[in-house]
Protein backbone atom coordinates (compact mmCIF):
# COMPACT_ATOMS: atom_id res chain seq x y z
CA UNK A 1 0.00 0.00 0.00
CA UNK A 2 3.08 2.38 0.53
CA UNK A 3 4.38 2.15 -2.73
CA UNK A 4 1.16 3.04 -3.99
CA UNK A 5 -0.06 6.08 -2.72
CA UNK A 6 2.18 8.62 -4.54
CA UNK A 7 1.69 6.92 -7.63
CA UNK A 8 -1.79 6.18 -7.84
CA UNK A 9 -2.81 9.63 -6.09
CA UNK A 10 -0.50 11.75 -9.04
CA UNK A 11 -2.08 9.86 -11.60
CA UNK A 12 -5.57 11.02 -10.38
CA UNK A 13 -3.65 14.70 -9.13
CA UNK A 14 -3.61 15.36 -13.27
CA UNK A 15 -6.90 14.11 -14.22
CA UNK A 16 -8.97 16.06 -10.95
CA UNK A 17 -7.01 19.40 -10.11
CA UNK A 18 -7.49 20.98 -13.52
CA UNK A 19 -11.05 21.47 -12.13
CA UNK A 20 -10.26 22.75 -8.58
CA UNK A 21 -9.17 26.26 -10.27
CA UNK A 22 -13.28 26.93 -10.67
CA UNK A 23 -14.25 24.38 -7.91
CA UNK A 24 -12.61 26.59 -5.14
CA UNK A 25 -13.36 30.02 -6.50
CA UNK A 26 -16.69 32.26 -4.77
CA UNK A 27 -19.83 31.87 -6.34
CA UNK A 28 -21.34 34.87 -8.33
CA UNK A 29 -23.17 36.46 -5.67
CA UNK A 30 -21.75 34.49 -2.92
CA UNK A 31 -21.19 37.96 -0.89
CA UNK A 32 -23.77 39.87 -0.99
CA UNK A 33 -25.07 42.90 0.98
CA UNK A 34 -27.39 41.15 3.18
CA UNK A 35 -24.89 38.19 3.67
CA UNK A 36 -24.50 38.38 7.52
CA UNK A 37 -21.94 35.59 7.12
CA UNK A 38 -18.31 36.61 9.09
CA UNK A 39 -15.45 36.56 6.75
CA UNK A 40 -12.66 34.56 9.60
CA UNK A 41 -10.76 31.95 7.82
CA UNK A 42 -10.40 28.47 8.48
CA UNK A 43 -6.93 28.77 8.86
CA UNK A 44 -7.04 31.99 11.34
CA UNK A 45 -9.47 29.39 13.46
CA UNK A 46 -7.10 26.38 13.37
CA UNK A 47 -3.94 28.03 14.10
CA UNK A 48 -4.97 29.92 16.82
CA UNK A 49 -3.56 27.63 19.67
CA UNK A 50 -0.48 28.00 17.20
CA UNK A 51 1.08 25.45 14.52
CA UNK A 52 3.75 23.71 17.23
CA UNK A 53 3.57 19.96 16.68
CA UNK A 54 2.04 18.82 20.23
CA UNK A 55 0.44 15.99 22.28
CA UNK A 56 -2.71 16.57 21.47
CA UNK A 57 -4.06 13.93 19.14
CA UNK A 58 -6.96 14.82 19.05
CA UNK A 59 -6.60 19.10 17.44
CA UNK A 60 -5.25 19.64 13.68
CA UNK A 61 -1.58 20.30 14.30
CA UNK A 62 -0.84 17.82 11.49
CA UNK A 63 -3.76 19.05 8.87
CA UNK A 64 -1.97 22.49 9.38
CA UNK A 65 1.31 21.60 8.72
CA UNK A 66 -0.06 19.84 5.72
CA UNK A 67 -1.79 22.86 4.46
CA UNK A 68 1.42 25.12 5.57
CA UNK A 69 3.94 22.06 3.12
CA UNK A 70 1.51 22.06 -0.02
CA UNK A 71 1.73 26.13 0.08
CA UNK A 72 5.33 26.42 1.00
CA UNK A 73 5.74 24.20 -2.79
CA UNK A 74 3.04 26.05 -4.46
CA UNK A 75 1.60 29.16 -3.03
CA UNK A 76 -0.94 29.48 -6.03
CA UNK A 77 -2.38 25.95 -4.80
CA UNK A 78 -6.06 26.26 -4.31
CA UNK A 79 -5.68 25.24 -0.44
CA UNK A 80 -4.64 28.75 -0.13
CA UNK A 81 -8.44 29.57 0.07
CA UNK A 82 -8.44 28.36 3.44
CA UNK A 83 -7.22 31.09 4.27
CA UNK A 84 -9.56 33.28 2.56
CA UNK A 85 -12.55 34.08 4.86
CA UNK A 86 -14.65 35.19 2.09
CA UNK A 87 -14.77 32.29 0.04
CA UNK A 88 -17.69 29.65 1.23
CA UNK A 89 -16.44 26.37 1.64
CA UNK A 90 -16.71 23.60 4.56
CA UNK A 91 -13.87 21.40 5.52
CA UNK A 92 -14.24 18.02 7.11
CA UNK A 93 -10.79 18.05 9.15
CA UNK A 94 -9.27 15.33 9.88
CA UNK A 95 -7.79 15.14 13.71
CA UNK A 96 -3.86 14.54 14.62
CA UNK A 97 -4.86 10.94 15.61
CA UNK A 98 -6.44 10.42 11.98
CA UNK A 99 -3.29 11.25 10.30
CA UNK A 100 -1.70 8.73 12.90
CA UNK A 101 -3.97 6.55 11.69
CA UNK A 102 -3.66 6.81 8.39
CA UNK A 103 0.30 6.49 8.85
CA UNK A 104 -0.31 3.14 10.77
CA UNK A 105 -2.27 1.93 7.48
CA UNK A 106 0.04 2.71 5.09
CA UNK A 107 3.11 1.91 6.75
CA UNK A 108 2.36 -1.07 9.55
CA UNK A 109 3.79 1.06 11.98
CA UNK A 110 1.73 3.84 14.13
CA UNK A 111 4.66 7.11 15.05
CA UNK A 112 4.56 7.75 19.01
CA UNK A 113 4.82 11.32 18.49
CA UNK A 114 2.77 14.07 15.93
CA UNK A 115 6.62 15.07 14.64
CA UNK A 116 7.13 11.52 13.48
CA UNK A 117 3.62 11.33 12.53
CA UNK A 118 4.25 14.30 10.23
CA UNK A 119 7.77 13.25 9.32
CA UNK A 120 6.03 9.69 8.00
CA UNK A 121 3.54 10.91 6.19
CA UNK A 122 5.97 13.22 4.23
CA UNK A 123 7.90 10.18 3.53
CA UNK A 124 5.01 8.43 1.48
CA UNK A 125 3.25 11.00 0.09
CA UNK A 126 4.84 14.43 -1.92
CA UNK A 127 3.24 17.55 -2.16
CA UNK A 128 0.83 16.74 -4.99
CA UNK A 129 -0.75 13.35 -3.37
CA UNK A 130 -0.70 15.86 0.21
CA UNK A 131 -2.94 18.58 -2.05
CA UNK A 132 -4.93 16.24 -3.41
CA UNK A 133 -5.92 14.78 -0.61
CA UNK A 134 -6.37 18.20 1.19
CA UNK A 135 -8.86 19.18 -1.27
CA UNK A 136 -10.88 15.89 -1.03
CA UNK A 137 -11.65 16.90 2.44
CA UNK A 138 -13.33 20.58 1.16
CA UNK A 139 -16.42 21.24 -0.14
CA UNK A 140 -16.31 24.07 -2.35
CA UNK A 141 -19.26 26.58 -2.78
CA UNK A 142 -21.05 25.71 0.46
CA UNK A 143 -21.28 26.51 4.36
CA UNK A 144 -23.17 23.45 5.83
CA UNK A 145 -23.28 23.98 9.27
CA UNK A 146 -24.24 20.86 11.65
CA UNK A 147 -28.30 20.53 10.58
CA UNK A 148 -27.42 20.52 6.77
CA UNK A 149 -24.79 17.61 7.49
CA UNK A 150 -27.21 16.34 9.28
CA UNK A 151 -29.71 16.35 6.64
CA UNK A 152 -27.74 15.58 4.30
CA UNK A 153 -26.62 12.27 5.85
CA UNK A 154 -30.65 11.48 6.35
CA UNK A 155 -30.39 11.86 2.83
CA UNK A 156 -27.16 9.84 1.92
CA UNK A 157 -25.91 13.35 -0.13
CA UNK A 158 -23.37 12.51 -2.39
CA UNK A 159 -20.75 16.11 -1.89
CA UNK A 160 -18.87 17.14 -4.85
CA UNK A 161 -15.33 17.95 -3.31
CA UNK A 162 -13.28 20.93 -3.88
CA UNK A 163 -10.35 17.76 -5.12
CA UNK A 164 -13.03 16.47 -8.06
CA UNK A 165 -14.36 13.76 -6.27
CA UNK A 166 -17.38 12.38 -4.36
CA UNK A 167 -18.28 12.04 -0.81
CA UNK A 168 -21.09 10.30 0.37
CA UNK A 169 -22.71 11.33 3.52
CA UNK A 170 -24.27 8.81 5.56
CA UNK A 171 -26.27 8.43 9.05
CA UNK A 172 -24.90 4.71 10.80
CA UNK A 173 -26.68 4.82 13.73
CA UNK A 174 -26.70 8.32 14.78
CA UNK A 175 -23.42 8.81 13.50
CA UNK A 176 -22.67 11.10 10.61
CA UNK A 177 -20.34 9.12 8.50
CA UNK A 178 -18.18 10.11 5.03
CA UNK A 179 -17.96 6.94 2.58
CA UNK A 180 -14.77 7.68 0.45
CA UNK A 181 -13.45 5.55 -1.89
CA UNK A 182 -11.08 3.72 -0.37
CA UNK A 183 -13.30 0.42 0.45
CA UNK A 184 -10.52 -0.99 2.62
CA UNK A 185 -10.10 1.60 5.51
CA UNK A 186 -12.55 2.52 7.79
CA UNK A 187 -14.83 5.05 6.72
CA UNK A 188 -14.27 8.92 8.64
CA UNK A 189 -16.99 9.89 11.36
CA UNK A 190 -17.76 13.32 12.13
CA UNK A 191 -16.70 13.76 16.33
CA UNK A 192 -19.44 15.06 17.93
CA UNK A 193 -17.71 17.34 20.22
CA UNK A 194 -15.60 18.93 16.93
CA UNK A 195 -18.49 20.17 14.92
CA UNK A 196 -19.62 23.57 13.59
CA UNK A 197 -15.69 25.02 13.87
CA UNK A 198 -15.78 28.62 12.92
CA UNK A 199 -19.81 28.88 12.74
CA UNK A 200 -21.24 31.70 11.92
CA UNK A 201 -18.78 32.65 8.84
CA UNK A 202 -18.24 31.47 5.29
CA UNK A 203 -15.85 29.01 6.48
CA UNK A 204 -16.75 26.18 9.04
CA UNK A 205 -15.22 22.96 9.62
CA UNK A 206 -16.32 19.49 11.25
CA UNK A 207 -13.94 17.17 12.64
CA UNK A 208 -13.50 13.71 11.54
CA UNK A 209 -11.51 11.14 12.80
CA UNK A 210 -10.13 9.34 9.97
CA UNK A 211 -8.51 10.61 6.99
CA UNK A 212 -10.94 10.67 3.41
CA UNK A 213 -8.97 9.13 0.62
CA UNK A 214 -10.21 9.42 -3.09
CA UNK A 215 -9.70 6.26 -3.97
CA UNK A 216 -9.18 2.81 -3.36
CA UNK A 217 -5.62 2.08 -1.80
Amino acid sequence: MKRHLAARVAALTAATLVATGVGLTAPAGAATTADRSGNRSLAKVLAKDGTRLDHNWQDFDILEQAVLAVLAAKPHSPVALLTDGSVRLTVFAPTDQAFRDLVGDLTGKRPGSEKKTVKALLSVADVNTIETVLLYHVVPGATLPSPKVVKAAKSRTKLTTAQGGKVKVVDRKGNITLVDKDRDLADATVILNGIDINRGNRQIAHAIDHVLLPLDL
